[in-house]
Order: C-alpha cells, then structure tokens, then sequence
C-alpha cells in the first residue's frame, strides 16, 4: 500500500510562490491501476516524483509499504558521464541482479545499438526514456510510476512497453500519467483529476473525464465529430 497524505508542495518562483499540489491524499493497493488527468502545468509529474521518493513535500507525508519504482521515462536517476552499458551495470549491482542476464534484455528492448556503449548525456531524451523503460522492466518493483510512456518511440516500442506492463505485470500497481485520454481509459480501473493544485477520484472514466473536460473548458470544434460521407 502506498499511502499519501496532506501533501502540499510548492515551489518559489520569480513571480512569487507556485502552489503545484495542495492537500493532497490518496491510498493506492497492489493491483490498482491510477490514471491522473490534468492539464499541462498542473502538478501530475511533480505528484509522480514525489511518489517516487525524487522530491519531498514541503507538507504533508507518503508511506511506502511496497517497493516503487523511478518515474518510467523519466532518466533522471541515471549518472549522465557513464554509458548506457555501465548505467545497466550500476542498478544491477544496486538491485543485486544478475548483470549479464540485466544487458541481454537491455540490449534486445532498448535497441540502442552502439550508443550503448556512449555517455548517457549524449543522449536524446527519447533514447533516455527507451533505456529508462528497460532498466525499470528488470527490476521487479511492486508498483510503477508511468510518466508520458506513450510518447516515446514507435507503435512496436508501445507494443512492447504495454505486454511488460500490462500483461506481464497485471497484478502490480500503477499510477499513469499521460496527455492521451485513451490510454489512461484503457489501462486504468481508478481515475483522479489533478486541477487548481486539488485531486478528485473517480472510479467511472467517463464520469472524470466529463468533469476534466467542463473544468478545462474544452469545446468540441467545428464539425466535431466528423463523419465519413457514405459511398456508394
């Protein structure tokens, strides 16, 4: 069970203080599934990292009875100046995994090829993000934190990403956070709305989204939804 209560966070700004979450609390048991919507700007990753064990709340407190990952495609936890191949080595010592097994899958998933072998800070970020998602896959953490994974790399990298996830660990638990609203339907049972620093849960997608959508003001363009004429 993770465990997040009163959590305030801010930040100082050059225009004052920044109020990114406010009061925040939720639990979150194995095997359920969080899809947090919200607007850009309003606080989803800053709740990943702090769920994450990266920042702490400047109020408030989390409880972790579960092992947690990093924030998937997020590459901050690794040492930029290393390799891909010695950032591999590194967490498989950490962990106490097997390094040689640990590479094999890196190698096969990430398909970084010979940029393996180079500093991660030559790194793009979506290179970061494939070797963020292969390292956090040998590492069997009770929950995972998913940062935008739908964003990065081709429809077979998503394939591939969704059956370690989503099949093979179906029994874990999650929180998403993602702009596509679909795949948070999709691959969540549990939805909050992070909106004005405050977060709502639902257990009904559509419910959540309906009220997302009223409190961003989103209105439908013109021709919504187009129609494909009929042939004849």
């Amino acid at each position: 069970m993770i465990r997040v209560r009163n959590v305030h966070k801010t930040y100082r700004t050059g225009f004052g203080t920044n109020h990114v979450l406010d009061d925040v609390s939720f639990d979150l048991a194995m095997g359920e599934k969080l899809g947090i919507l919200g607007r850009n700007g309003a606080g989803k990753s800053t709740l990943v990292r702090l769920v994450s064990g990266a920042e702490q709340p400047n109020e408030g407190y989390i409880e972790r009875n579960m092992s947690v990952s990093w924030p998937l495609a997020f590459g901050g936890a690794f040492q930029p100046d290393l390799t891909g191949r010695d950032n591999v080595r590194f967490i498989s010592r950490l962990y106490d995994q097997d390094f040689e097994r640990n590479l094999a899958f890196v190698k096969d998933f990430a398909e970084l090829g010979p940029y393996l072998r180079e500093p991660v800070r030559s790194y793009s970020s979506g290179m970061r993000a494939r070797l963020a998602f292969a390292i956090s896959m040998i590492i069997e953490f009770d929950c995972f934190l998913i940062d935008e994974v739908g964003a990065v790399g081709d429809a077979r990298f998503h394939d591939r990403c969704n059956f370690e996830l989503f099949t093979r660990r179906a029994d874990r638990a999650m929180i998403i956070i993602s702009h596509d609203a679909a795949y948070v339907r999709d691959h969540c049972n549990r939805f909050g709305i992070l909106h004005d620093a405050k977060l709502q849960l639902y257990d009904d997608f559509e419910v959540a989204y309906a009220i997302f959508k009223d409190l961003i003001g989103w209105k439908p363009p013109p021709g919504w939804p187009f129609v494909e004429p009929a042939t004849a």
